[in-house]
């Protein structure tokens, strides 16, 4: 069984060889890394399943936009600075101090929701593996130490721009959606539905999304399986209901798990209702692959 192998295995990835493969030679080059995509691709996932592999120790933070400076370093305890005065054992160490002493991997999720103010500490972190403490000093940063950070693309809500500075001491990781094959077999695989057409249409339902003119923001692979896990239970209590999952309920299951993960276009006037028939009179009663029938002219299949 190859490392890439493991790892899928191990932690119950589908695909992202390459990515598998990127990630481990980047963490594995002692470099730090920076994966970028759309939210639901997996990039939590392959982080922390990379850096489980290579048996590294991480600190995590979850970054928001009222996240501090001194949540990041650490912090001193006012009682024991009166009792003590100002010195390391009134001081409690924050993740980024915690890793450079342990020689650990940080890992941050969502760093572009961090405010600037706190991206900028990472710098001589990243930079010199030096940190400057106010009454506590320098700070080095032990062999090992790492930071591997995710990031949602900017256009999406509380997120900003990393600065270059800080983005120069980042190898860089996209991670896309997956292919619809893949895209099945995570569902199958999260729901544990041997229910194959209930399975490829709630993919097809929410790949729809990512691709229908009314949508700005589409739904990932979470969708679809929230969707086959609802329909499957609305179907299972539906007393008179016999064969496949019927229209009414597999609409019912979407409305419930898409309606939260998507963004129309239409902010005023915004109908979800109507955009759902839409895909369902595209994925059901037509039948249609919306990776072919609402791709772009450019990327579409030729003849």
């Amino acid at each position: 069984m190859t490392p890439i192998e493991k790892i899928q295995s191990e932690h119950g990835i589908v695909g992202r060889e390459r990515e598998l493969a990127t990630a481990l030679a980047v963490l594995g080059a002692g470099r730090h890394l920076l994966l970028e995509g759309p939210v639901g691709v997996g990039k939590t996932t392959v982080a922390l399943a990379v850096c489980g592999h290579l048996g590294r120790d991480t600190v995590r933070v979850d970054g928001d936009d009222r996240y501090s400076e001194s949540k990041l370093t650490g912090w001193f305890d006012p009682p024991l600075v009166l009792k003590q005065g100002y010195g390391e054992d009134a001081f409690f160490a924050g993740p980024l101090v915690e890793a450079m002493r342990g020689g650990k991997v940080l890992f941050i999720n969502e760093l572009n929701r961090m405010p600037e103010s706190v991206q900028n500490v990472l710098l001589p972190a990243l930079d010199e593996h030096l940190l400057q403490l106010p009454h506590i000093g320098e700070v080095h940063a032990a062999e090992g130490f790492q930071v591997v950070a995710t990031q949602n693309p900017v256009e999406y809500v509380a997120t900003g721009h990393l600065s270059e500075a800080l983005r120069d001491r980042f190898e860089h990781l996209a991670l896309l959606y997956q292919g619809a094959g893949e895209e099945a077999a995570i569902v199958a695989a999260e729901t544990g539905s041997d229910d194959a057409q209930l399975v490829q249409t709630a993919v097809r339902l929410t790949r729809a999304t990512r691709l229908h003119p009314r949508f700005r923001k589409g739904a990932s692979v979470r969708g679809a399986i929230a969707t086959v896990a609802i329909a499957e239970r609305l179907w299972a209590d539906d007393r008179d209901a016999c064969g496949a999952v019927s229209r009414e309920v597999l609409r019912r299951a979407a409305e419930a798990a898409l309606t939260t993960r998507v963004d129309l276009r239409d902010d005023i006037d915004a109908d979800f209702g109507a955009a759902l028939d839409e895909l369902l009179e595209l994925v059901v009663e037509r039948g249609e692959d919306p990776d072919v029938a609402l791709a772009p002219p450019e990327s579409a299949p030729k003849a």
